[in-house]
């Protein structure tokens, strides 16, 4: 079976690495796959980014292609929310040649596809007898251009009037944007697209969307390499982080600290509320670095690619925080609970899903902090508790999250759809 996973990015962000474990673990289970990802050098087996021509015609070409849509958004710019959600186009500047490019396959496998793919050009053009699954990541598949609604439901209808924009016209661009992608997938038939979700939050998001209620959701959740991420010796983790060895350590990641959605100003405001606790040591990751306004103190450790040096972070720390307002699937609370690590986090998105049941940690409501400091206290003065609870959170994470626990579901929905087309 050759299956062929888009994926703007090979590695970099959530959603990449979500797909790149899917895609290895694909080649680890017999499965010939590829990965097709946006222009970029890259020497990995298996990787195949788009070639373009460099030369300054297309370069100029693309430039102009950029533009519009630029400019288009950059209109809404004074209206804007400040700190707002990740908004994209549907068009992007390499036109059809992605399609043209796509190496063969008998199921093509999309992930998180904004800045590669351009709907009008992609979608009509795949080859009419080969199945498609799309894993949402994010909602930018089913609205008109943003990645979160943050509370909004006019992705139901067809967009416009958008809060992301601070719109207030009905034909504005996300309503544009969501006529356009309706029109691209208006060529794909109900039975040739299948839409994969990681949690069932996002899937009842997805089967509600005007845009893909029409296609079938089935939930599969991402995969984690368990053998990397597992618990390490947390005194050496300490001592290599630079960490005390007696502190209690509250442990906050994500790709970039600045991205409200996150809620790192939340944790901030909890570890204030917390600072009466002596030995509290707070230790965050992230690309860019935070602004504290509290005295605890705090080691960041900047941006880290490096799956074993991320395990050894999630196992130095007694607690993980996740104050995400919305979010999918997090690929950290699945890496910090196969480190053994307990997950304190607010009730959004799937996050609830992810924490077992007991839960190997806790959820409070959404954007209440003083829960959220309850919960972390709580965690934290029972440290007596900590061995199972570490135990719990690796064990959930074996049984539902592994490689083996996943991949199984993929190789058997790929066959489902090779069957289907066959009958269509």
């Amino acid at each position: 079976m050759r299956v062929t996973y888009v994926n703007t990015t090979p590695s970099d962000g959530g959603a990449a690495r979500a797909c790149h474990r899917l895609f290895r673990a694909a080649q680890s289970h017999g499965i010939d796959a590829r990965l097709f990802v946006s222009p970029r050098t890259t020497d990995e087996q298996g990787v195949v980014p788009l070639r373009i021509d460099r030369g300054p015609v297309n370069r100029v070409r693309r430039f102009v292609r950029r533009l519009g849509p630029r400019l288009e958004l950059l209109c809404y710019e004074p209206w804007m929310p400040a700190g707002a959600e990740l908004f994209t186009d549907d068009r992007w500047v390499d036109g059809a040649l992605p399609a043209a490019q796509l190496p063969e396959c008998d199921v093509i496998h999309m992930h998180w596809v904004a800045f590669f793919l351009d709907y009008q050009t992609w979608f009509p053009r795949l080859p009419a007898h080969v199945p498609i699954v799309w894993t949402l990541h994010d909602m930018n598949p089913f609205t008109g251009g943003c990645h979160y609604a943050s509370g909004c439901e006019r992705f139901t209808a067809s967009c416009g009037r958008c809060p992301r924009l601070g719109s207030t016209r009905e034909n504005d661009l996300s309503q544009q944007i969501h006529q356009r992608k309706a029109r691209s997938l208006a060529s794909i038939a109900d039975h040739r697209l299948q839409i994969v979700t990681p949690s069932r939050w996002m899937a009842d998001k997805a089967r509600a969307s005007s845009l893909l209620g029409r296609f079938d959701v089935r939930v599969i959740p991402n995969c984690l390499d368990t053998d990397t991420f597992s618990p390490q010796d947390r005194d050496a983790a300490r001592r290599e982080l630079g960490i005390p060895a007696e502190a209690l350590v509250m442990l906050f990641v994500a790709q970039t600290l600045d991205n409200r959605r996150k809620g790192f100003e939340h944790i901030v405001e909890a570890a204030r509320l917390l600072r009466s606790h002596a030995g509290l040591f707070l230790l965050s990751v992230g690309s860019s670095a935070p602004v504290l306004s509290t005295s605890l103190p705090h080691k960041h450790l900047g941006a880290i690619h490096s799956d074993a040096l991320l395990a050894r972070v999630y196992s130095a720390a007694d607690v993980f925080v996740i104050p995400s307002l919305e979010d999918n699937l997090p690929n950290t609370v699945m890496e910090a609970m196969a480190c053994g690590t307990p997950v304190v986090g607010f009730d959004s998105g799937g996050i609830r899903e992810m924490l077992g049941d007991p839960p190997a940690g806790g959820v409070v409501p959404c954007g209440d902090v003083g829960a959220l400091v309850a919960a972390i206290a709580r965690l934290l003065e029972n440290r007596a508790h900590h061995p199972a609870l570490r135990s719990a959170a690796r064990q959930w994470v074996l049984r539902n999250y592994s490689v083996e626990a996943v991949i199984d579901g993929h190789a058997k929905l790929y066959q489902e759809l090779l069957a289907r087309q066959r009958r269509a």
